[in-house]
């Protein structure tokens, strides 16, 4: 029974292996990641309005993202090697939300862009479900779980 987590639930307790409370963290900050993309593409003409964004200039708003996110996803999952997938999954969501505060602040187009660049930054420590669930049966029933 070592490494099992105990919860509370209606009823008792119940024990929960860490890969499930793995696996639930990455699926709240998988959640909020999808949320951050959805909010930001409803509000691109509000934010173009609001800030002065030219119709190039606001295609920036969504790329800085994804380039940062997209180009160092590997990266993240590496440092979540070396460094701890904890330590680097609290760092990340660290910087996300520092960066989602200062984007709501932002007074200029390219204060929002470099926030949107940090989001993503923070946002590639992502990458510990493919290194928590190895290959095989266990990732496929990790998916599964998620998908429900």
């Amino acid at each position: 029974m070592s490494g099992m987590h105990t919860i509370r639930v209606k009823g008792g307790f119940r024990n929960v292996s860490p890969e499930m409370v793995t696996l639930a963290a990455v699926a709240v900050v998988q959640f909020m990641v999808s949320l951050d993309l959805s909010v930001v593409n409803v509000g691109l003409p509000q934010i173009a309005a609001g800030l002065g964004f030219s119709a190039v200039g606001l295609t920036w708003v969504i790329h800085a993202y994804a380039l940062t996110f997209g180009g160092l996803l590997l990266l993240g999952g590496k440092a979540a090697d070396r460094y701890g997938r904890k330590r680097v999954l609290l760092l990340g969501l660290g910087l996300f939300g520092l960066a989602s505060l200062l984007g709501g602040f932002a007074q200029e187009p390219g204060h929002l862009v470099a926030a949107r660049a940090a989001q993503g930054i923070g946002a590639a420590a992502l990458a510990l479900l493919a290194v928590t669930f190895p290959t095989g049966r266990a990732r496929v029933r990790a998916s599964e779980y998620g998908a429900r």
